[in-house]
């Protein structure tokens, strides 16, 4: 029977995947990472302290899980290698159980600088990126002149494609940034130097999930980032380079549709985004300092600040759609123990009164609507490593039960707490 299931995220991300997929991959064969880069953070609680992960897959704890990254992703090999090295840092074997598609493209350094640069430019209509040089990878791959792994095994053809690649940025770095031009050689050692850690861990893994398939093997795939960031669905242009959505799953991995029994949503109990974009349930003032300081909502990747707001339905309601989840994780409800009462967004109001219960996820639109909202009284009371449903106050059951009625989907897993055991399991 096809148990193989994708983890998505349903907001701008930082919705808890890593600790959902931590948690289900132990019953699992593979994890599979299918799109994003280095910009993503998965962060892990084990006995008090933080793994954070940012290529490698969620499944990495468990070591009967072997993980895949597979070429939806781009690649900084020096990060890769690192992230790898603090992983066996904590003591996990890694060998034999980190594989790579010889088709993921290649993040070099010119990429970050580059993006940063460009976000500097921009000042105040900047995207608010990672500065990671993610999304202008993307911008080659999508242009035809990106470098992948599969690229390092003929030297000859390497080396012309990264001249010409060089001499490509150096143009605009130079011309348009005033920047110093990067050498060739020095990017070109260096790419030597990883192409030996890249040729032992890469693998065609469109062969590899065939083959996991006829052998029956369950696999999680694992997304990075948000559907609300998704580049076609998301809240452009200030979304992430990839399809972050259920479509990214197959574009990313090779798999065909079949290949997934069901595709299930991470929310948190309220919102959060970093960076530029619309937010209309942002919120300011003592509420949004003491769910940030109890959330301990920084960015995992990049130590910015994320903005704040309450769950939005509507918003909520349009992801559902797009990616027919088959249900929703719900995580960080112990966030909102202390709070006073509340607040789930059911509609916007337009300037001319109008009411929208399911949106169009246009920036422009969302910029100029007023969110209408239910009020909850708060349970006030420690929902912190509960891991049963019938215990928690009844005050939470029925917010829970409140977000399943507004968008017409059952939540089955909870998230408690930071540990990665507090996790409360509804019937499945």
């Amino acid at each position: 029977m096809n148990k193989n299931i994708a983890i998505i995220g349903a907001q701008w991300g930082d919705e808890g995947k890593g600790k959902i997929v931590d948690f289900l991959s132990k019953k699992f064969d593979y994890v599979v990472r299918y799109q994003g880069g280095g910009n993503a953070g998965h962060t892990i609680v084990k006995k008090n302290k933080k793994i954070v992960l940012h290529l490698v897959p969620s499944g990495i704890l468990h070591t009967n899980v072997t993980n895949i990254i597979a070429n939806g992703v781009v690649i900084n090999p020096k990060n890769l290698q690192e992230e790898i090295q603090n992983i066996q840092n904590f003591g996990i074997n890694t060998k034999n159980r980190i594989y790579i598609s010889e088709n993921c493209f290649l993040v070099f350094s010119f990429h970050t600088i580059f993006d940063k640069m460009r976000e500097k430019f921009l000042k105040n209509k900047a995207i608010g990126t990672t500065g990671m040089g993610i999304g202008p990878v993307y911008e080659d791959k999508i242009a035809r002149r990106g470098i992948r792994v599969s690229d390092l095994k003929y030297s000859k053809i390497f080396s012309e494609k990264l001249k010409f690649l060089i001499e490509y940025y150096n143009f605009y770095l130079t011309k348009f940034f005033n920047y110093r031009k990067i050498e060739y050689l020095e990017i070109f050692k260096e790419a030597m130097k990883n192409a030996e850690f890249l040729k032992k861990i890469s693998i065609d893994t469109i062969d590899k999930l065939d083959e996991i398939k006829r052998q029956k093997k369950s696999v999680i795939f694992e997304g990075a980032q948000g559907s609300l960031l998704d580049i076609d669905h998301g809240t452009y242009p200030y979304v992430t380079s990839s399809n972050t959505s259920i479509g990214g799953v197959f574009s990313g991995s090779g798999v065909g549709f079949n290949y997934i029994k069901k595709s299930i949503g991470v929310i948190k109990s309220y919102c959060t985004r970093v960076g530029s974009g619309p937010f209309p349930t942002e919120l300011f003032g003592k509420i949004k300092k003491e769910i940030f300081t109890k959330g301990q909502e920084i960015g995992s990747t990049t130590g910015r600040i994320r903005r704040i707001g309450w769950l939005d339905a509507v918003l909520l309601r349009k992801v559902v759609k797009i990616n027919a989840f088959s249900y929703l994780c719900l995580t960080k409800l112990d966030v909102l123990d202390n709070l006073e009462e509340i607040k789930v967004c059911i509609y916007y109001i337009l300037k001319n009164g109008e009411k929208v219960r399911f949106t169009p996820i246009c920036t422009q639109f969302l910029e100029e609507v007023k969110p209408v909202y239910r009020t909850f009284p708060g349970w006030k009371k420690n929902t912190s490593k509960i891991k049963d449903f019938f215990l928690l106050p009844e005050k939470a059951k029925n917010y829970i039960n409140y977000i399943e009625e507004v968008l017409d989907i059952p939540i089955k897993i909870i998230s408690t707490g930071p540990e990665r055991n507090s996790i409360i399991i509804r019937e499945m």
